[in-house]
């Protein structure tokens, strides 16, 4: 079941990039948690307004983010 509700978008936050559930916690940061090493336990505990299933919402944003067709010109 898709978890893409909890991504949020409101250019009165952190200047209208994706943040999860409204909060000040942009989809970036947790992206750049998990790219350096910590586990989504360590993140919870850092993190004590997140929930597991706004980390699965940021890893699928993150996924559908990148699958994007690419045109090459000639």
């Amino acid at each position: 079941m898709s978890e893409l509700n909890r991504i949020t978008f409101d250019p009165q936050l952190c200047s209208g990039r994706p943040t999860i559930r409204g909060l000040r916690i942009r989809v970036k940061d947790v992206l750049d948690l998990l790219a350096a090493g910590a586990s989504p336990d360590e993140i919870l505990e850092d993190f004590p307004l997140l929930e597991d299933a706004d980390i699965r919402a940021v890893l699928e944003y993150a996924a559908r983010q990148s699958d994007h067709i690419v045109l090459h010109v000639a």
